[in-house]
């Protein structure tokens, strides 16, 4: 058995690219070897800012022969009187074998010819050198650049390739125009404690190799050292390490021996808010602030960086570090004392100076819409005139910090600083946590605003970016959403389900369209209805995807091509989430079964007549004179009884009642269908027919109280 490495050094990648070259390879190249039959033992993908690299035990030195079966041409033309036509002759010659090797079998399609070829195994030295091009060509990133004059694209220019299969070095070159790189055994160790090049003797060992050169190679033992030490350093400060898993996995990807170098800042900074220091600590400089206490944000005047430098510089790079920090850190208190200088609502003006979007205006006529649907929201939910109040002010205030300096010098601390500022302007913690919240969720996975002020505001911004924007016939593509509606809407209908707000969006949707209409009247006029689909499809992906709602079940809640239960969800977000819910828990708990044959074999063939899909009352639509045996009296005695039971269901949404109650008839519609007494539905006779097509479509219309039985896939 052999080993093989391979190592492409670089220049300094960019950190995003190198975790994801470590996942594209740990897929790509395993895939690869298995299309050539070459087996191995292991497989290990490591990658620094310099280089990345691929450590293979356990190949074999050469592929194993192989029997590889080809079909020919049909005997017909291949053989005539039973000699071998050009047909036969030129198959044979392809394949590379003798006329004699040639069979015929019997196929679906008739007699053809068939050879079974014996491949002799490649060397598999020869296969890897064939193999490294594409796994390199195969990489996928952002901003990927050509070097020299070629056309190779990577995301930082290759400097080197090692290429060892055992002690051997693989003859492999790349070439970018005039700029060729050919493999050899030599790698580089880190660029300050091991400038001189490493020469590598074979292909095991290699991360011991560069460890002596002052290089982990391996990004989990990396990560993990940089915890440690970050955490170690915050405890020898008295404190504890706020420690983000996004800033760990980015500084994993920004150095090759990881050194922890503790740095301070003047304690007259700990008067900042602490969101405004970490900012610039750890979105701006990428180090680690030290908390007091873990539960709570305030902050020792410290923080931690990972060096890739010299240990024995410490002091040295921690002053450098501090005297940026610092900087940084004084800039952020001068924005904060200017911004404190007028209450935020003296910031609205300034507003009209920001552009929202080119057709739409700015900002400020951004909030007066959004102050508009919150009132719409307001109306709808019949609050108290003091939520009222809450609500119109957070709305109107909701965007002012974005023409703070603060913000406008730190964008991601958008909200968070109107929190601040509204606070220190007087205004109520319900106002001001609204403005910190409207912008929630920032992402998937994210907070949800907790107060009902925030909820409300939130969704009236979020609907206002979605109608404005589709309003211009900007809806996204498959590929394409830069204003993040996909995200928006999942937003709103997130709120709504995990706040149990009743918001009735099939209403709110049209009373905002009818106000875009009537302000813009080149608004396109299938604007309602797009949103309408939009909203539908972002329920359906989310009770699939985050609820774990099976498909056809969530089909049946939402309709497929159904006015009423398309309307009915967008009318009613909650009692469409508890309708999917609970069918998915009778599905699994196969309460489901007992009454699935019945329910949809009456639903399918109800559709056959012509009874509407909400009747319920059994007096108007069947009539008893014309009932022919006693399981037709018997089902539409079952289905008066079923009325007060359903209607009763519908006003309390406990559906657990409603599925009592069909499995309780089940028995009497399974005999209406096959028992002793059983009919034929479909009767010579229109009249009978009609009526027995109108008792089963009773039956469905009860059922479509909880869901469209004809949508469910039977388990």
């Amino acid at each position: 058995m052999a080993n093989f490495l391979l190592e492409l050094g670089t220049e300094e990648l960019p950190a995003s690219f190198v975790a994801g070259s470590v996942r594209q390879w740990q897929r790509l190249v395993p895939a690869t070897l298995a299309e050539q039959s070459l087996t191995n033992d292991s497989i290990h993908v490591y990658a620094t800012p310099r280089r990345l690299a691929v450590s293979i035990e356990g190949l074999p030195v050469k592929q194993s022969d192989r029997e590889e079966e080809v079909k020919g041409p049909p005997a017909a033309s291949a053989f005539k009187d039973g000699k071998p036509t050009k047909a036969a002759e030129g198959f044979a010659k392809k394949q590379g074998v003798e006329i004699d090797a040639l069979e015929v079998r019997a196929t679906d399609k008739g007699d053809f010819v068939f050879v079974l070829k014996k491949i002799p195994g490649r060397q598999t030295a020869d296969i890897l050198a064939e193999l490294v091009p594409l796994w390199i060509n195969k990489l996928e990133g952002k901003r990927f650049m050509r070097w020299a004059d070629g056309e190779l694209k990577f995301p930082r220019p290759i400097r080197s390739i090692v290429a060892l299969f055992d002690d051997t070095v693989l003859p492999i070159a790349l070439v970018s125009g005039s700029d060729t790189v050919k493999s050899d055994r030599i790698s580089q160790g880190h660029r300050v404690l091991h400038p001189e090049p490493v020469s590598i003797p074979q292909a095991e060992g290699y991360v011991e190799c560069l460890r002596g050169a002052c290089v982990e190679v391996d990004r989990s033992q990396r990560k993990i050292q940089i915890q440690a030490q970050v955490e170690a350093a915050a405890t020898k400060q008295g404190g504890y390490a706020d420690i983000t898993e996004d800033l760990l996995e980015e500084v994993t990807d920004l150095v090759e021996w990881p050194n922890a170098v503790v740095g301070k800042f003047d304690d007259e900074f700990l008067m900042l808010p602490p969101e405004v220091i970490t900012t610039i600590i750890v979105t701006n400089q990428r180090y680690f602030p030290i908390l007091k206490n873990p539960q709570f944000p305030e902050l020792l005047p410290y923080f931690i960086t990972i060096s890739n430098g010299d240990p024995a510089k410490s002091a040295i790079i921690a002053a450098g570090n501090e005297r940026v920090v610092r900087a940084r850190l004084a800039d952020g208190q001068f924005f904060y004392k200017a911004d404190l200088a007028k209450p935020l609502e003296d910031y609205l003006p300034k507003l009209e100076t920001v552009t929202f979007q080119e057709d739409l205006g700015t900002v400020r006529e951004k909030v007066d819409r959004l102050c508009k649907i919150a009132s719409l929201i307001v109306n709808q939910l019949q609050l108290t005139a003091e939520e009222n109040l809450h609500i119109a002010r957070a709305a109107l205030l909701c965007k002012a910090d974005l023409v703070t300096q603060m913000v406008y010098e730190f964008p991601e601390l958008q909200g968070i600083m109107g929190q601040k500022y509204a606070f220190a302007s007087g205004e109520s913690e319900a106002v001001a946590t609204a403005i910190l919240e409207h912008y929630l969720p920032k992402g998937a996975g994210d907070n949800l605003p907790q107060t009902l002020t925030g909820q409300i505001v939130g969704i009236a911004d979020k609907l206002d970016t979605l109608v404005s924007i589709f309003g211009l016939g900007m809806l996204p593509t498959g590929s394409s959403d830069p204003f993040a509606l996909r995200r928006a809407a999942n937003a709103i209908i997130n709120i709504i389900w995990a706040a149990q707000l009743p918001v009735n969006l099939h209403q709110l949707l049209a009373e905002i369209v009818a106000e875009v209409t009537a302000e813009r009247p080149q608004t396109p006029p299938e604007l309602l209805s797009q949103l309408y689909e939009f909203f539908l499809q972002r329920i359906r992906t989310l009770l699939q995807e985050e609820k774990n709602v099976d498909y056809d079940l969530v089909n049946a809640v939402l309709g497929e091509d159904d006015p009423e239960y398309t309307e009915r969800a967008l009318r009613d977000l909650l009692d469409a989430l508890e309708r999917a819910l609970f069918l998915q828990q009778i599905r699994n708990d196969k309460t489901l079964d007992l009454i699935y044959e019945t329910v949809n074999r009456s639903t399918r063939l109800a559709a056959q007549g012509d009874l509407d899909k909400v009747e319920l009352e059994p007096k108007v639509a069947v009539k008893p004179d014309l009932f022919q045996k006693s399981s037709e009296q018997a089902f539409y005695d079952a289905v008066v009884q079923l009325v007060p039971q359903t209607q009763l269901s519908k006003q309390t949404r406990n559906y657990q009642q409603l599925v009592d109650s069909l499995t309780e008839i089940a028995p009497t519609v399974s005999n209406f269908f096959d028992g002793a007494e059983s009919v034929l539905v479909m009767d010579s006779d229109p009249e009978i027919k009609q009526n027995r097509l109108n008792l089963l479509g009773l039956l469905r219309n009860h059922a479509r109280v909880l869901a469209d039985f004809g949508a469910i896939v039977k388990s």
